[in-house]
């Protein structure tokens, strides 16, 4: 059997049983190839963090999207090799009644990095041109200055030495339904799927019209919006890490394992009886 016709057996199979998406199946990626090369990019994201903390870059890295799309995916990925006190996520939920009142962009401040730090925003100051356009949380006025103001703040930004990156995860209507039936599922990933989620499936017009919006005011020179074609996770993790990497020149620091001494003796130490300590149950 050519490669060819595989590909139309795997098709067919996937329309017969309704368990994929046809065009997402033709852009796949074996386990273990996928496997290889995301422990490969793992490693050269460390040598990343070493060379920003050499050098003390200030790096934000933003991640927006629609539900589901895969932005935590990534995120998961790029930081689970790297050290917490290095690289952090922001993840802010919603503003406080003293928030509301401030400049808009205020409570985003304080997570900006300082030299040798990288933070990546899961969402970011884009929600006002996105779900708090779309859900009617601010006024026409609030999202017109916003759409003024974000291009000149970013441009602060980069004037003031961060590196700025920003990606938006691009996903299909039919994707993301069928990752929103996959959630509602799994009892593990429930919590994920929330009356808002739900809310934005009838308004996908409505979203898409406010992410054009939002790209022909802020895709500027200075910070441009890198898309993400985000239908296959997989590759769209692998892509975006390359991606990433690529856009910061570095080399590699990584330094030298010490040499572990030999413990010493116990001496005169002795240690308490283990019955005056409580331990977990071993169940297993």
């Amino acid at each position: 059997m050519t490669v060819k016709e595989k590909k139309k057996k795997v098709a067919k199979e996937a329309r017969l049983s309704g368990t994929g998406d046809v065009r997402a199946e033709k852009h796949t990626i074996a386990e273990k190839v996928y496997e290889k090369e995301l422990a490969r990019l793992q490693v050269e994201l460390v040598k990343l963090q070493e060379w920003v903390k050499h050098e003390g870059l200030k790096v934000v890295v933003i991640f927006e999207g629609r539900d589901a799309a895969g932005k935590g995916g990534v995120i998961k990925r790029i930081t689970e090799s790297l050290n917490p006190r290095i690289c952090r996520v922001v993840a802010l939920g919603r503003p406080t009644e003293r928030e509301k009142t401030s400049w808009y962009f205020q409570r985003y401040v304080p997570h900006l990095p300082a030299a040798g730090e990288i933070v990546l925003f899961d969402r970011s100051w884009y929600n006002r041109a996105g779900v708090e356009r779309v859900m009617g949380f601010c006024s026409d006025g609030e999202y017109n200055e916003f759409l003024r103001s974000c291009p000149e703040f970013e441009r602060m930004l980069v004037r003031a030495g961060i590196i700025l990156i920003k990606y938006w995860f691009s996903v299909s209507d039919e994707e993301q339904e069928r990752r929103f039936q996959k959630r509602m599922r799994d009892p593990t990933r429930s919590w994920k799927l929330s009356p808002m989620d739900v809310e934005s499936r009838s308004r996908w017009i409505e979203y898409s019209k406010a992410k054009d919006n939002m790209f022909s005011h802020t895709d500027i020179k200075q910070a441009p919006w890198y898309v993400v074609k985000a239908d296959v996770k997989k590759c769209a993790r692998l892509n975006c890490i390359t991606h990433l990497l690529s856009m910061i020149p570095y080399k590699d620091l990584t330094p030298t394992p010490p040499n572990l001494p030999k413990r010493p003796d116990a001496g005169t130490y002795v240690r308490p009886p283990l019955e005056d300590q409580t331990f977990v149950p071993e169940r297993w």
